[in-house]
Parts: C-alpha cells; structure tokens; sequence
C-alpha cells in the first residue's frame, strides 16, 4: 500500500470511528506501529486529526464524511431532476467517463435507455445500473473498493484510465465553487476523478443547489476546466447558490438548470454541444435567481434559454434549461 492509500485509509477511519488506537490502526493497514505513528504525526502537521497518547482523534470543526445511505436519501427530487436533464447531453454511440456518486448513479439509469454507449466507470453502482442494458457497454476500471461509497480507487483505477480519450464526463462531488472547481472530502476519489478528467474532451458536473458554495479539502476539477453544469433551480432564498451560479457562469461555464418538476423526462436525448431542437423551438429568457439576477461583469446581461422538451412527458412534466453564456 502507498503511503497516501495509507493515510487515506486512516483518515477514513478516524472519522468513521472518531477516535483510533495506533495498535488497531496498523493491523487494519497492515504496518507497524512506527510507520503508523508516522503517518499520524504527517497528517496532523497538514490538520487533517489530532494526535492523542496512543492514538488519533478527529480534529475540532471537522466532521465525519456521509456515507452512501446517507447520501442517497439527500435532495433526491432535484437528483432525480438533474439525471434527467443531463442525459439529454448524451447522443448514440458515444464513448463517455461516469463517475461515483449518487447522482450519477441516477444518470446511468437513464443512459440505459441510449443505445451504442460505452460508458467507463470506476463506480460499481454506476455499473450495476448498467449491467442488463443490452445495447450499453460497460468498462470498469481496476482499483482497490472503497465500501463507503461503492468505487474503484487507488493507483490500479488511476492506471486503467492511462491512455484512454472519450468525449466528456460525467462527475458529481461534496461541493462546488467558482472560485476552486469541483471538490471532494476523500483524497483517493479526488485522484482517481482527476485521472477520469484528464480522459474525457469535455467535463459536465452534476450538483444539486445544496453543493453550491460549499468547498471541501481535495480538488478535482478546476473551474476553467469544467464544461458544462447541470443543477437545480436554488430556492428564492438561497443567495449563495443563486451568486456561486452568477460567478460560474461568469467564468464562462454553460449551466443548465433542472426544475424538480422534470422527473421522468429522460425519454429523449440531444446534441451535447448545446441545446436540443425541442429547445431552440422554445428559446425565452430566464431571469438568474439571486440578488445579482441578470448580471455579469461590465453590466452586461446574462442571457438564459430554454424550455426543454417541447412534447409533454406522460406526467405533462417539462424539463427547463437554462444555458448561461455571456452575450
């Protein structure tokens, strides 16, 4: 095991159990105690945890990562939203990255119903979604499992992407801000994210409203690099959301916004260079929630478009975009 999988594995587990003994830390990584005391004593330089007599404890005013069944029972209308909308990006036949998450894991439900996909994934609940899709094919990348959120991480999920190009990717995380990109509270995941970035020609992030703003330790995706994000419609009160949208867009990344009320809209997908015919039909402004609602920087107006999907889906739901450019 390298010494970052090391001191992964035992950040996860001070923050899991709250308080580890160096003796309970070294059989579960399999080293000495001297190594483990090392690695404590590095991670504590960084404030990352606290060093106790004989063991490691969580650092004040950091808190314990949520796992998956935590995770999955969040925001899940606006998830379920935003899977939607974002599977209108993806055409026939494309070769796509998807990555870990629970949002993702909402898209690749849908990419079931595209043909001639092949979908590259270190996330196994991205390819159980995937696995009796008859017309998807489905790589996974190698890696060591990481239980909390069912992925492929580690060097071996880093080397299996080595070499490989595909049109975009599809990545979700812990938080979202213009001024850091795309962040993530586990440095395992964030390597491995960044080696699907690194393969993909453009980068959609998937982020419900509740992301925005926040900011967690590892990076994965700089600002500039990000193509494309699909999120939620922030609620009227929600100023940070709303002004992290305004200063993301200011910085040239193209926002579609899924109202909740899309659910179940999936049916079809369009060009992911931009709008879908049903759109451009149906193009009108949509005025940016927020105190800074139709600004951007010199005073120009901020232009949004469109309603997506000019058919009524079976529920009469309609999926709205809205891709936030500068004029």
């Amino acid at each position: 095991m390298f010494a970052a999988e090391r001191r992964q594995l035992i950040l996860e587990m001070v923050r899991a159990n709250g308080a580890v003994s160096l003796r309970e830390l070294a059989r579960v990584v399999q080293t000495s105690e001297v190594t483990v005391r090392r690695d404590v004593r590095a991670l504590e330089a960084e404030g990352l945890l606290d060093r106790r007599h004989g063991g490691a404890v969580l650092p004040g005013g950091f808190t314990r990562e949520s796992g998956f069944p935590q995770k999955s029972h969040l925001a899940t209308a606006e998830k379920t939203a935003i899977a939607d909308l974002a599977a209108n990006f993806v055409e026939e036949g494309e070769a796509i990255v998807v990555g870990a998450g629970t949002t993702t894991q909402e898209l690749a439900r849908r990419l079931a119903r595209i043909p001639g996909l092949t979908v590259v994934t270190n996330s196994l609940l991205v390819a159980q979604a995937l696995a009796h899709a008859n017309r998807v094919e489905v790589v996974m990348t190698g890696g060591t499992l990481r239980g909390s959120n069912y992925a492929l991480v580690g060097s071996g999920a880093e080397q299996s992407l080595h070499g490989l190009r595909v049109s975009r990717a599809f990545l979700s995380g812990s938080g979202l801000t213009a001024e850091r990109g795309l962040s993530t509270s586990n440095m395992l995941s964030a390597s491995v994210d960044r080696a699907l970035v690194q393969a993909a020609a453009e980068v959609v992030v998937l982020a419900d409203h509740t992301k925005l703003g926040s900011d967690t330790m590892f990076q994965t995706v700089p600002t500039d690099v990000i193509t494309r994000l699909v999120t939620d419609e922030p609620p009227p009160h929600d100023d940070r959301a709303a002004t992290e949208l305004q200063a993301l867009a200011d910085q040239g990344v193209q926002i579609a916004v899924a109202g909740t009320g899309a659910s179940g809209n999936a049916g079809g997908h369009g060009s992911a260079g931009g709008d879908t015919a049903q759109a451009r039909q149906q193009r009108r402004d949509v005025p940016l929630p927020g105190p800074r609602r139709g600004q951007v920087h010199g005073g120009q107006p901020l232009r949004s478009a469109a309603v997506m999907g000019g058919e009524q889906t079976p529920g009469g739901d309609r999926a709205r975009v809205a891709d936030l450019r500068r004029r």
